[in-house]
């Protein structure tokens, strides 16, 4: 068969993906986009858009069950209409899905393939009984969840951030294995919807990746909210029993089973990388399958990039996107962006959001920095409180020689917005006392950052 000749192949159409067909095609380069199911990739289908409208219910739901505390009469209970939650789920995220694959199948110079590729070459990819090839190839292939080979797991049926995504009717009893980011956001919002809820964690605290204090702050909200916690889960079982899921675990405080309707498995993602016939392009994958790059995202082969969750660098949509940009410079824009030149940030999305940015206090400590820290509960912020929704705390960690922010964790409402205010001051290397010096608007949550920085104290 004679190959059809393009000058790029983009395998994926998830964040970055489209986004650089979009570049590459308005460059005048033929533009070939392989995707092998839903376009948008994760965030649009199964991660951060339905889960955040899937939250916003939550929020919607819990903030009418106490809305007497803000003076409103609500009649009769509250409750959740799982197949009207679903619905409006679906119409949200369908309408990004079609946005992206209209706007595929329209672009100039740009073929659109729907189909699982595979590498018969360092430059020749398949697509069923077609067959492709370029000097140039980008995998964007992203990642799905894992499922850990737990005792029992094959005998009881599980859920992952998928599957839960899909449920018609509201479980009686849900158990969460995971006590992370995509285990905590799935577990409050159910129990909002009016569902037990138990988070079945392995180590000694929640989130792990945070301090301590943020790890103790999230478990006293979750646990406010009637979440059952237990922690130091090890030897984690399932089996079938008469509520439907025995959770199986030797607690050193209680080793008594959970027994629950339905259980989620929120314990990490692997990368999209073992059908692609990598071996035959001669793609270097690191042990846990992701494939490994360098600073500019070029993989072991020339002319092969690897972008979002499948490159380990990230596994979030701003960085997947990020993952473009940075490519799209090279390239394109004679412009040597980097993967070293970003700055960590991200958010877990519970109610309220946790936003991160930089170093955490462990990893100032860990590396020896002379540091300021300063800290302040969400309970002296005027719009929080005046929200009624005062939970959490501010801290910010700052090199005490240079003045330049290290980072940041703000467990708070509206923390996912006012981390960008830090962020921007980070990437522009400029010193604190460039935001005590700005006046914010009165009343917000950002307008309390100056103040935070104004307290600052040695770390000890």
């Amino acid at each position: 068969m004679t190959p059809t000749h393009f000058d790029a192949i983009i395998v994926g159409a998830g964040q970055a993906g489209p986004s650089l067909a979009g570049r590459l095609a308005a460059a005048g380069r033929k533009v070939a986009i392989i995707e092998r199911k839903l376009f948008g990739g994760t965030c649009v289908n199964t991660g951060c858009t339905p889960t955040k409208t899937l939250v916003a219910s939550a929020y919607v739901a819990y903030k009418a069950r106490n809305a007497k505390a803000y003076g409103i009469n609500v009649p009769g209970p509250v409750t959740a209409d799982m197949k009207a939650l679903k619905a409006r789920k679906n119409e949200v995220l369908m309408r990004s899905r079609n946005n992206i694959e209209t706007w595929l199948d329209g672009m100039e110079n740009c073929t659109v393939y729907r189909g699982h590729a595979r590498f018969e070459s360092p430059t020749e990819m398949r697509i069923g009984e077609d067959l492709i090839t370029a000097p140039q190839i980008f995998l964007n292939v992203g990642g799905r969840a894992n499922v850990p080979e737990l005792p029992g797991v094959h005998d009881v049926p599980f859920l992952t951030n998928v599957g839960i995504l899909e449920l018609d009717e509201l479980p009686r009893h849900l158990a969460v294995v995971g006590g992370s980011y995509i285990g905590i956001e799935f577990a409050q919002a159910f129990r909002r919807f009016g569902s037990e809820v138990t988070i079945v964690e392995m180590g000694p605290r929640l989130v792990q990746r945070e301090d301590d204090d943020v790890s103790a702050s999230v478990k006293e909200i979750l646990e406010k909210e009637g979440i059952n916690i237990r922690l130091n889960a090890e030897c984690i079982t399932l089996a079938p029993c008469a509520e439907g899921i025995s959770v199986g675990v030797n607690c050193p405080e209680d080793g008594t089973p959970t027994n629950a309707s339905h259980v989620l498995l929120a314990v990490g993602r692997r990368p999209n990388t073992d059908e692609l016939g990598l071996d035959k392009a001669g793609v270097t994958l690191d042990k846990h399958g992701y494939i490994q790059v360098d600073d500019q995202l070029r993989t072991s082969v020339p002319g092969i990039w690897a972008m979002g969750d499948c490159n380990g660098k990230g596994a979030f949509t701003h960085t997947a996107y990020n993952d473009f940009e940075i490519v799209a410079a090279n390239l394109l824009d004679n412009d040597p962006r980097r993967v070293s030149d970003r700055i960590t940030t991200y958010a877990l999305y519970m109610d309220p959001p946790l936003a991160r940015v930089g170093m955490s206090e462990r990893e100032v400590r860990a590396s020896g920095k002379k540091a300021l820290i300063g800290t302040r509960p969400m309970t002296k912020v005027n719009r929080a409180v005046e929200k009624g929704e005062s939970n959490g705390f501010m801290k910010v960690l700052v090199d005490a020689e240079s003045k330049q922010i290290l980072g940041a964790s703000i467990l708070g409402t509206s923390g996912d917005e006012v981390i960008h205010c830090i962020t921007d001051i980070m990437y522009a290397r400029a010193p604190y006392t460039t935001i005590t010096r700005a006046v914010h608007i009165h009343p917000t949550v950002s307008e309390l950052i100056p103040t935070l920085l104004e307290d600052l104290k040695p770390l000890t």
